[in-house]
């Protein structure tokens, strides 16, 4: 037998019934995406970049982030190392990358702003790009 209230019809206790419900499932949905959004968000910050990507390795950098032949004067050589999405995260907010000077981290990060789809690194960089809840 339905709980009724004072003043419900038999409708109103059958949708309080239904929105109870459909709350219980709201809240399963949330304790199950959270743990996901977190992993998600681990994952982001440790992606990599390498600058440059590996089918330009020994290209040099220019201060505009373009890549130019090894030995270009004025351009940056290529980073021993790729660099963490955590750390390419702060250096676009304004701090520098890991090991470099902040010449070189300016052009490195002006190379990674230019990454196009299919170069490597691109998914890990606008990945950063996307806003978190």
């Amino acid at each position: 037998m339905s709980e009724q209230h004072p003043g419900d019809t038999p409708a109103k206790g059958t949708t309080r019934r239904r929105a109870l419900k459909l709350g219980a499932v709201g809240a399963a949905a949330v304790v199950s995406i959270r743990p996901a959004l977190a992993q998600t968000n681990a994952s982001i910050l440790t992606c990599e970049i390498p600058v440059p990507d590996e089918g330009r390795a020994g290209s040099y950098i220019a201060p505009d982030g373009s890549v130019v032949p090894a030995g270009t004067p004025g351009a940056f050589a290529p980073a021993g190392a790729r660099f963490k999405g955590e750390d390419v995260k702060r250096a676009i907010n304004g701090g520098q990358l890991p090991g470099v000077d902040s010449e070189r981290s300016k052009a490195y990060v002006n190379y990674i702003r230019r990454l196009q789809r299919g170069t490597s690194g691109f998914t890990c960089f606008a990945s950063l790009q996307m806003p978190r809840g």
